[in-house]
């Protein structure tokens, strides 16, 4: 069933994100997509949509610019009006033993992971505000939670995002708008690809890596009416890793 609600998606060209996206649109939300760099990727996705008889919206810009963040999405809400949802997922990683691990490093991973849920979530939130109503859904990991060998960056900066979610969640509370996150485990996605699954597979209970659209399947869920009473959660998608 098809609906005026829309979605906005960071981080939607790739991986977690385009699986978020497609199923967002299949669920009949109205969906603008975003990129930072890839081009090719977003109109890949905006295709894919397309066949499927929806209708998919894309934007551009560096979550880890601040002043390029509100440009742009203050035009998205004078254009279609407060969004009903808004998915945090674009993110990077940088991983390397701590240290190896560059100034540039953390820097990089910190600016656009913990400070691109500010750049991004706070020139909407007002207008969510005001409607008294919405879903904010934030993408961390579950190195976030018991953190990772090599990834002291990105585990600091998804660490953030929890506490900056739990934190918004009181916040909103009182204008019916819920924030909850998302910490995916192994997915299979680009950033795993090197990662030696030989070793990270057995402690895994359910034995497997996960898919993206698993991911994607809570993320609609957490939009929906039926959600409503869920707030302020950390909710792990991992294969009982965590």
């Amino acid at each position: 069933m098809k609906t005026e609600k829309r979605v906005l998606i960071t981080g939607a060209d790739r991986g977690i994100g385009r699986a978020i996206a497609l199923a967002v649109c299949e669920a009949g939300y109205a969906v603008t997509a975003h990129y930072h760099r890839n081009e090719e990727a977003a109109k890949s996705l905006r295709d894919t949509v397309s066949a499927k008889g929806g209708c998919i919206e894309l934007i551009q810009f560096d979550i880890a610019n601040r002043g390029e963040c509100r440009e742009k999405l203050e035009a998205l809400t004078e254009t279609h009006g407060a969004c009903w949802g808004i998915i945090c997922n674009a993110g990077i990683n940088a991983d390397n033993a701590f240290p190896a691990l560059s100034g540039e490093d953390w820097d990089s991973v910190i600016h656009t992971n913990l400070d691109g849920f500010y750049n991004v979530l706070h020139p909407l939130i007002m207008p969510l505000c005001r409607k008294k109503r919405g879903r904010i859904i934030t993408i961390a990991s579950v190195s976030g939670i018991i953190g990772n060998r090599g990834q002291v960056n990105y585990s600091a900066s998804k660490a953030g995002i929890i506490g900056a979610t739990k934190a918004l969640a009181m916040e909103l509370a009182s204008r019916s708008i819920t924030v909850n996150c998302i910490a995916p485990g192994v997915i299979e996605t680009d950033m795993i690809r090197n990662a030696p699954l030989d070793i990270i597979l057995p402690l895994i209970p359910l034995g497997r890596p996960g898919k993206t659209e698993e991911v994607a399947a809570l993320a609609v869920f957490l939009l929906s009416a039926e959600a409503s009473y869920i707030t302020r959660q950390v909710i792990s998608v991992d294969g009982g890793l965590t």
